[in-house]
Parts: structure tokens; sequence; C-alpha cells
């Protein structure tokens, strides 16, 4: 191993690599900006220039866009709300609200941190564990991808920050959503209604942008008419000692936890981040924080879905399994290169796998560097008028859409779902269960399948598997404990209760003097009737202490009102 990273370091410090790997960050960074771009059309742009370059450093470049456009998605979620790749989706739930609470520099500051430790650490398995790891993933057959599949959808409910009813509705939708279009087996055209352009069913970015980008911009044009001012001027954009506090575990189980997902065909950065979040949800001593602006709800994700964009090459470079459409990009630049990932590629081509492991720690060391500086940049750009901003996110939503597949009717689907995204923001529906389980739809489709021809038609297989029998296991032990949980809290509410009515009121002279009075009444009522004159006698004397009572009782409010 050392060997070999040492050859990495001659290679990934060639100075034309070099020059590649800072032009393949800044790309994937100014990307990941644009709100609809995204690697996937920039990868596949500039496949046509990689013919002439070296192997080797063609890979490093595209492989600097891929994790640049992570390090990037994240400051558009965090100022507009407008995620441009799904992984970051999750960043919006809490970055968003940071932002709003006048944060946005340590949302983005301990995003960049965090993706910066979750990179390394993703690099330093990359090279230590990626022949034992490839190994392992290759057990994960389409049954053990059923059930972590259905571990996804059921982390996808919890993440709504509302009721779970409205988020199974939410992944409901979704799951349906991405059954348009041509079945994955036969091939046959599905709710497509006799449409060509929804053959190829929903693109992905046409529904986060309209629900996110289109649906946010009506929903806060209703409101007040104006987007969220998130920051006039960054002053901290180095997390406070609190803040570095509270996401210290966050970006380490986000590291270890993408790490691995990363390394399993079909994880990527969408079930990482996705992961990441229900688990530091379950994990805070305050889970009703998140959604609302907690730091960990950043951290966690972000550093996942960095660490999982690293290790998502071992199934690339090792075993020839890309494990997304811009890894299946880069796959195809290997090929016209004449190299064929696999099992080989490391003993036959060394100067490709170490410099690409290396180069991706030099080049997360560039994004933390490009990064905290420019944040500043990034966030004064709200200060533009409400009137340019909303034109110019508007139009950068329609461009970035149109410019995926030149199809109109992708421009049409943005409006659409623009309108139902602000609908369900009156409504409390979370957009975020839709997109997501949308994304985890096909992978979940395509193994159903798999499996039921694997075995015939025999659904017996879906427990059949080891590795899916231990996912399951994990489910029901999680349910299990959420159910305990809430029986309880359940339990202890009464007993909270019974407490409460102990605790002694407030004190203070007109507590008192009110306390004295109704005892008084009280006692008054319970002696019956009194004779006519002592009535009349008794309502004259009564008068006048009511009188005196007032007038006390104005004055002892004065003296109520001066402690402290």
């Amino acid at each position: 191993m050392f060997d070999g990273l040492l050859h990495g370091f001659g290679v990934a410090f060639d100075p034309i690599n070099l020059l590649y790997v800072f032009v393949g960050v800044v790309i994937g960074t100014a990307i990941g900006v644009l709100p609809g771009l995204g690697p996937t059309a920039t990868i596949a742009l500039l496949l046509p220039l990689t013919y002439a370059l070296d192997p080797a450093t063609a890979i490093i470049m595209l492989a600097g866009i891929y994790y640049g456009s992570m390090y990037g998605g994240t400051i558009t979620s965090v100022l507009l709300r407008m995620p441009g790749e799904a992984a970051s989706v999750v960043t919006t739930f809490d970055g968003y609200q940071m932002a709003k609470q006048g944060r946005a520099g340590p949302a983005l500051g301990i995003a960049a941190i965090g993706s910066f430790i979750g990179g390394i650490i993703s690099v330093i398995g990359l090279a230590i564990f990626a022949p034992m790891l490839a190994n392992w993933a290759l057990a994960f057959g389409p049954v053990a991808m059923v059930a972590l599949m259905v571990l996804g959808l059921l982390l996808v409910t919890s993440l709504g920050t509302g009721s779970t009813w409205k988020a199974l509705v939410m992944a409901a939708v979704g799951l349906l959503l991405a059954s348009v279009g041509q079945d994955q087996i036969s091939g046959m055209p599905r709710f497509n209604f006799g449409s060509a352009s929804l053959l190829d069913g929903f693109d992905f970015v046409a529904i986060a942008m309209g629900l996110f980008g289109v649906g946010e911009i009506l929903h806060n044009l209703e409101q007040g008419g104006h987007l969220h001012q998130v920051a006039k001027k960054v002053t901290k954009i180095l997390p406070t000692r609190q803040d570095a506090k509270q996401s210290a575990l966050p970006i380490a189980r986000g590291s270890i936890l993408g790490f691995f997902i990363g390394v399993l065909p079909g994880g990527g950065g969408v079930l990482s981040s996705l992961a990441s979040y229900a688990l530091e949800k379950r994990v805070a001593k305050d889970p009703s924080r998140f959604g609302k602006g907690a730091i960990e709800g950043v951290a966690g994700p972000e550093t996942a879905n960095n660490a999982s964009s690293t290790s998502a090459f071992v199934p690339l470079l090792v075993l020839g399994i890309p494990s997304n459409v811009v890894l299946a990009l880069i796959f195809g630049a290997l090929l016209v290169q004449g190299i064929t990932p696999g099992p080989s590629l490391i003993p036959q081509h060394p100067d490709i796998f170490w410099g690409v492991v290396v180069s991706m720690l030099i080049g997360n060391a560039m994004l933390l560097i490009l990064n905290m500086p420019m944040v500043g940049v990034f966030v004064q750009m709200l200060r533009v008028p409400m009137g340019i901003l909303v034109t110019f996110a508007v139009a950068i939503v329609l461009i970035g859409t149109f410019s995926i597949a030149n199809d109109p009717f992708d421009i049409w689907i943005v409006l659409g779902f623009g309108v139902l995204g602000w609908l369900m923001k009156r409504t409390g529906f979370d957009p975020g269960p839709l997109v997501l389980a949308f994304v985890l739809g096909p992978i979940l489709e395509a193994s159903v399948r798999q499996s039921l021809l694997i075995s015939g038609g025999d659904p017996s297989i879906f427990v059949s598997d080891p590795i899916a029998l231990t996912i399951y296991s994990a489910i029901a032990l999680g349910i299990v404990a959420v159910i305990v949980r809430r029986i309880v809290k359940g339990r202890a509410r009464p007993a909270l209760f019974d407490q409460a009515r102990h605790i002694p009121p407030a004190t203070g002279l007109l507590t008192i003097r009110r306390a004295k009075r109704a005892k008084a009444e009280a006692t008054d009522a319970s002696s019956g009737p009194a004779p006519a004159d002592e009535t009349s006698s008794a309502a004259g004397g009564e008068a006048e202490v009511r009188d005196g009572s007032a007038e006390l009782s104005e004055e002892e409010r004065a003296t109520d009102a001066r402690k402290p």
C-alpha cells in the first residue's frame, strides 16, 4: 500500500495533474452553485475533451468535478433552498433555517469543514480497505438491495418536519412518480398518458427545482413579497466553539457512515446523507430542533455525502460497477481510453488508481482553501433587490432544467411542481420525502424485479439472503425501539402533570392579595345570605373595601412591576 501511495503522490503532484485537479474542483464548485446544472450534464459535455488527455489526468479532472459539486451544491441549498443535486436535498432542512436565522456563515463553514474531513477520511479508507471492501460490496445482490432500499424509505419518512403520516404520503407520491415512464424490464410505457416526453419519466432536476426552487419563491412572495434575506454581512464564517462541539460527533459519524454506504453499489450521496440525517435526529437529545436550524443536520449529511462520493470509486475502479449516473460517465471515459475498470485495474494501471486516490487528498484541501474565503461572496448575492433576484433565480432554474434534455416539456414540469410545492407549503406537507423517495424508487423497483426473476416469482427469496435478514432485523429493532420510547414518554407525561399540580404559585403582593380576596369571597358565599340590614351595610362596606383594594392593587401593581 505504501509503495502505491508513493507512486500516487508522484502522479498527483505532476504539474499537469495539479492543474487539472484545480480545474476540476473549480468547475465542480461552480456547477454545484448553479441550480439545475449538476455534474452529470457537465461531465457529459466535457467527455470529448478527455480524449486528448492522459487517462490518469482525465479521471483526476472528472473526479474533481464530481466531489467538487458536492461542495457547491451546499451553497444554494443553504442560501436559496435550491438543491441542484439529490444529495443536497437533506441540507435544505436545517441549512436554510440557519440561514434565515442569520447563521448562513456558520452553516456553510461547518459544511466545508465537514466535507473536507469526510473526504480525507474516505480517501484514507479507500487506500487501506479497497480490496477487502470490494469483496464485501460484491455480496450485495438484488435481494440485499431490496432490504437496503426499504431501510432507506423508512429513513425518508423520519425526515419530515411535520407529522409522520404526511411524510408517508409524500414518500408514496414520490414512488408513484418514479414509476412513470418505460418499464425497466419489458420496456412498456407506464402512466405516460400517450405523451412521448414522459417515456423517460420525470427528471429529478425538474421535480427538485419546481418543489424547492419555484415553490419556495412563490411561498415567499405570498408571505411578504420578498425572498428571505439570509445575511447582509457574514461576520463569522468559522463555527463557534459551541458549533464545533455540537458538530464533532456528527462529522465523525457521517464520515464513517458515508464511507461504507458509498462503497455499496447503489449507495451514493443520497442514501448516505439521508441515513446521516436520520441517525443524528435519532441520537439527538432534542430531536425537535431538527428542521428548525440544528447545525448537526448540516454537518452530518454534508460530511456523509462527500465521504460517499469519494468511496464510491471503490466499486467503480475495483469492480467496474458504477453506483450512479456520474460514475457511469467516468466509467465510459475509461472505456474510451481503452481501460476496463475491474479487479485487474490496480496491478495493470496503478497510476490511475493511486493517482486518483492521492489527487482526492489534494482536491479536498483545495476545496477547503477556496470555499472558506468565498462563503461571504456567495452570501452577498442575496443583497440583490428582490425583483432582480427572483427573476435571476427563476431564469437559472428554467435554463438549467431545459439544458439537460433540450425539451420544453421539462419547463412545464418545473412550473407545475412549483405550484404543487407552494400548495404543499400552505398545507404543511414537506417536499423532502417526496424527492428522496423518487430517487430511491427506481433502485427499489429494479432490485425487486431482478429478485423475482431469479426466484421464478417466489417471494420467499426476499428473506433468504443473510444480509437482507440482518437489515430487516435492524429495521424491526428500530421500530420496536420507537414504540417503546413512545410508550415510556406516554407514561411519563401524567407523572409530570401530577408534579406540576404541587408547584406553588408565583409570589408577590398582588398575587397574595388576590388569593386572600378569593378566600374571603368563598367564605362569604358558604356562610349563607345575611339579613337585609346587614346585607345593605355589608354591601356598602364591601364597595368601600373594593374601592380601597382597587387603589391598593394599582399601587401593588406598580410595586410588582418595579421588582426584578
